[in-house]
């Protein structure tokens, strides 16, 4: 899949072209026919700190059934041992090597990638410790930066965005950890990673050079490769179409929007990107079966 980003045509969220359209997948299948299961959380598995209906029962008759289950979130303000004291709260059974987040794979791709990489975050704690923790250097020198990572940094200020236009006007080049525009609250939104990175595309006349969280094919291949299974044998379920509806399609696996979060079926329309299944909840999963158009 090509890493070139296009806009989607609400101006704010890109995506991967080849998503729009499914590929051509194998035999159909029942909800809960597949080897492995990757589910989004905000709106997915949870709304702020409750639990959604049917999540917990659907999760255990699933590891029951023996499958792998992979919550796949694009969090960048929590590392993988806070989603899972968070998970743990809301009495879902689960382990960090349960999770992946935006956050833990933009510092896998620091790693891989970009091994001499002089990082200026702009993020919070959390980016700080992940980056720091596993070996990343980071700077707060705009001149000797290599790279700019940026996810969500709820006090984000005029002087960062001054920091990192400087370090990219001098060569460094923008990675974004996640394409998302705006986080949904139980009262509104709040600006997102995507919100930054065009300010800081806007002021320094430089575009992204890389998009690392869902619906990229690197974090896809993250994913599979901690399920060990192929993608047509994985579910992909969540909230979102411009993230987990085209991760899932753009990635050969299957795909299922849950309307328990923030899209709607009319948000299949207006995108353009249809899942494989629609869901009212993730009960059906172990439930009624329902093709998107059934």
């Amino acid at each position: 899949m090509s890493e070139h980003v296009v806009h989607h045509k609400n101006g704010f969220e890109p995506f991967y072209g080849n998503a729009v359209k499914k590929e051509q997948k194998k035999a159909q299948k029942g909800l809960d026919d597949f080897q492995g299961y990757l589910f989004d959380l905000d709106g997915t598995v949870y709304a702020g700190n409750k639990i959604l209906p049917g999540v917990l029962s659907t999760l255990n008759k699933l590891r029951e059934q023996g499958k792998m289950v992979l919550f796949v979130t694009n969090t960048t303000i929590h590392t993988r041992d806070g989603v899972r004291d968070r998970l743990q709260q809301l009495g879902v059974p689960c382990s960090e090597d349960d999770i992946l987040t935006a956050l833990c794979v933009s510092r896998m791709y620091c790693q891989e990638h970009l091994p001499k990489a002089k990082v200026l975050m702009i993020g919070e704690q959390a980016m700080k410790s992940e980056l720091e923790n596993y070996g990343v250097e980071t700077t707060e020198d705009a001149l000797s930066a290599t790279h700019v990572l940026v996810g969500l940094d709820r006090q984000f200020t005029y002087e960062r965005l001054t920091l990192g236009m400087n370090a990219l006007r001098n060569g460094a080049r923008l990675l974004a950890a996640n394409p998302d525009p705006f986080c949904p609250l139980e009262d509104g939104a709040i600006p997102d990673t995507w919100s930054l990175v065009k300010a800081l595309e806007t002021a320094s006349l430089q575009p992204v050079f890389k998009v690392i969280g869902k619906p990229s094919d690197y974090y896809a291949q993250k994913a599979l490769d901690k399920l060990d299974a192929a993608p047509e044998a994985c579910l992909m379920v969540g909230d979102r179409v411009s993230t987990d509806i085209c991760f899932g399609n753009a990635n050969g696996m299957y795909s299922a929007l849950v309307l328990t979060g923030a899209d709607s079926r009319k948000d299949i329309m207006l995108q353009g990107i249809e899942p494989d299944y629609v869901l009212a909840s993730l009960s059906e999963i172990v439930g009624e079966r329902r093709r998107y158009g059934d």
